[in-house]
C-alpha cells in the first residue's frame, strides 16, 4: 500500500451541497431558503432569545435575589465521621479525606461541622470549622489548625 492509495472508507464522507448553482442541482434560485422574510436575507442572525420584538421570556419573568460570584463552597465533613474513620492521634489532612472517602471533590476547600461526638484526640488541618466542631475538637484533646 503507497500513499497515494489511501482513501476514506466508502459511506464515511459526503459531497457538499452546492447551493444557488442552478435549478437542475434542486439547490438553486431560492437556494434553500424559501421566499422573503428574515431567515432568507443575507447576513442573518437572530441573538438568542428573540422572539420577533415580542417582549422576550427571559425579561417578562420577574427577577429574585442575588448571586455572589465571590462566595466559597466548601466541602463539609461531620466530627463523628472523623471519630469513625481515624484512629486517636492521626493527623486529618484534606489529602487524607480525599483518600478515606469522607470527601469526594474539596471545592474551595474543606470544612469541619460540629454534628455528632469525638472522643479520640485528632490533629485536623482543614480550610475552615464551625465553632461547636472546634471546641469539641479540642475539648477532646485535638488540635484544630487552619491551612
Amino acid at each position: 500500500m503507497k500513499l497515494h492509495e489511501l482513501s476514506p472508507v466508502p459511506g464515511s464522507t459526503k459531497e457538499r451541497k452546492r447551493i444557488g448553482r442552478g435549478p437542475a442541482s434542486g439547490q438553486g434560485k431560492t437556494a434553500g431558503k424559501g421566499h422573503k422574510g428574515q431567515k432568507a436575507r443575507a447576513g442573518r442572525g437572530m441573538q438568542i432569545g428573540f422572539e420577533g420584538g415580542q417582549m422576550p421570556l427571559q425579561r417578562r419573568i420577574p427577577k429574585r435575589g442575588f448571586n455572589n460570584i465571590f462566595r466559597k463552597e466548601f466541602a463539609t465533613v461531620n466530627i463523628a465521621s472523623l471519630d469513625k474513620a481515624f484512629n486517636d492521634g492521626d493527623t486529618v489532612t484534606i489529602e487524607a479525606l480525599v483518600a478515606s472517602g469522607l470527601v469526594k471533590k474539596t471545592l474551595d476547600g474543606v470544612k469541619v461541622l460540629g454534628n455528632g461526638e469525638i472522643s479520640k484526640k485528632l490533629t485536623v488541618q482543614v480550610n475552615a470549622y464551625s465553632e461547636t466542631a472546634k471546641s469539641k475538637i479540642e475539648a477532646a484533646g485535638g488540635k484544630a489548625e487552619v491551612v
